[in-house]
């Protein structure tokens, strides 16, 4: 049994086994045949993903940006669960998977969603999928997925896990384990809220707002349009704002104010929506800012927000907090896995495993109540 923790998100794709992870831009495109394949350029896994899936074959992340004539990307909710989720979450699980036996996911939605799509969410990557990878310069890869079990859980509390939780789901953080704790969780589309007191989800303190850096690229794509002519995608604009300066058609474009005003304005939103949500948490220990979007907003969000605030270490790449949480989740939730991958052979084993390894009702104890009602929630 491998655990894996699994991250669909509007902008990227994310998924981690405790040894591998895997990033790509959640964009499908229409596979197209290409005539010429370069042997330079990016060798990452995800670079020129090619799948067929369900008898229907795509291009994924830059590989679609790159070559496809029709590529799509949403930021409809529905969209996402309906049409988006399957395709993405087994492309990743399939290349970050070192098993050919039952895997065990953990994933995350939106707080304002969770209620609502849980269960089509499980229902949708749930069970035995045959998934085809296409190379260019080695034969096509057919793999066999089985997803046995699948949890669902808040999205922001992955970034919680991540702090508390070693890499065997043990507990390394008793005190933050046990502390009132608030997420603000960036993403591409959305701002999550929430609210954890010992690690048991306060419906109260917790909600989604449409906030997300998408927001942002949408302003600065606008101005760009209105001073160029041309309509820069949202899923391409990221990766060139970076550098305050835009290329397009050979002249200059310098977004470095607007870019100050449009994440000066979205912090602002985001520090009213918190205070706001949280008027009557004053007593919450720590907040914990999180999520991609977290990493341009910081510096304007982080001054605005009263209290202790859990910052991501500059050189970590915030886009994997949750997605690390749910993994180690996972084995929280299931135990450590046992088994060897399936290309490897096992090691043997002199003794059984120590019965520590076991979550034990000393955690539980010290997080009240919320890691044993977490650990029952769907399943």
């Amino acid at each position: 049994m491998e655990i894996i923790g699994i991250d669909v998100g509007f902008g990227f794709t994310k998924a981690y086994n405790g040894q591998n992870s895997i990033i790509f831009k959640s964009l499908i495109g229409e596979a197209a045949e290409i005539q010429f394949m370069s042997s330079m350029g990016d060798l990452a896994s995800t670079a020129n993903l090619h799948i067929t899936l369900d008898d229907k074959t795509y291009f994924l992340g830059s590989y679609a940006e790159q070559q496809s004539s029709l590529t799509e990307y949403t930021l409809d909710q529905e969209k996402m669960v309906e049409e988006f989720i399957k395709i993405l979450a087994l492309a990743a699980t399939g290349i970050c998977s070192q098993s050919n036996g039952p895997i065990n996911v953990v994933t995350g939605l939106p707080v304002g969603y969770l209620r609502r799509d849980t269960k089509r969410l499980k229902q949708i990557i749930q069970g035995r999928h045959e998934i085809i990878y296409h190379h260019h310069d080695a034969p096509d890869e057919r793999r066999k997925l089985f997803i046995d079990k699948v949890h669902v859980i808040p999205q922001p509390i992955g970034s919680i896990f991540n702090l508390i939780f070693d890499d065997n789901g043990k507990i390394r953080d008793r005190d933050l384990a046990a502390s009132k704790l608030g997420v603000v969780d960036i993403g591409f589309k959305t701002t999550d809220f929430s609210i954890f007191d010992h690690l048991q989800y306060i419906e109260r303190g917790s909600a989604t707002t449409d906030t997300g850096v998408s927001r942002c690229f949408s302003v600065i794509s606008d101005k760009l349009r209105q001073e160029s002519g041309i309509n820069i995608e949202l899923y391409k604009i990221s990766k060139y704002i970076e550098s305050d300066v835009i290329k397009i058609r050979g002249k200059e474009y310098n977004v470095l104010n607007l870019k100050k005003r449009v994440y000066t304005h979205a912090a602002s939103t985001i520090a009213s929506d918190l205070n706001r949500l949280w008027e009557n948490d004053w007593d919450i220990d720590s907040i914990i800012v999180s999520g991609g979007g977290s990493v341009p907003l910081a510096e304007y969000l982080i001054p605005s927000i009263e209290g202790n605030v859990i910052s991501i270490p500059k050189g970590i790449d915030a886009r994997f907090n949750n997605v690390q949480g749910y993994c180690k989740f996972g084995h929280y939730k299931w135990g450590k896995d046992k088994n060897m991958p399936a290309r490897q052979a096992p090691a043997p084993k002199e003794e059984p495993p120590a019965p520590e390894e076991a979550p034990s009702d000393q955690d539980t104890d010290k997080a009240g109540k919320g890691l044993a009602w977490l650990r029952r929630q769907n399943g």
